[in-house]
């Protein structure tokens, strides 16, 4: 089992900047991806970016050049900084592994607000 927890959401005015935090615990040697999802109410939860075990990172169209994902191995713990945020950033900020095809992990979710 792996354990997920997210912090460092809030409310921040356009513009502005975030960091957001995954503390990841339990059997992590079977982890092969983590990621970041978000989702606002009555849409599905689509993805932001994934970071590989070898640090290769994929992101949505949307958010690249404004966001960075990274981990830190050593303190089991992946990261999300979000620059020049916008309204349309604003959803709940969800931490996900993936262990295999079938074998996911989710974080309870952070929200994330954009707002002036």
């Amino acid at each position: 089992q792996v354990q997920l927890v997210e912090s460092g959401g809030g409310l921040v005015q356009p513009g502005g900047s975030l960091r957001l935090s995954c503390a990841a615990s339990g059997s992590l040697f079977r982890i092969y991806i983590m990621g970041w999802y978000r989702q606002t109410p009555g849409k599905q939860r689509e993805l932001v970016a994934t970071i590989t075990s070898g640090g290769n990172t994929n992101y949505a169209d949307s958010v690249k050049g404004r966001f960075t994902i990274s981990k830190d191995n050593a303190k089991n713990a992946m990261y999300l900084q979000m620059n020049s945020l916008k309204p349309v950033d604003t959803a709940v900020y969800y931490c996900n592994a993936r262990a295999s095809s079938v074998t996911v992990y989710w974080g309870q979710g952070t929200q994330v607000t954009v707002s002036s």
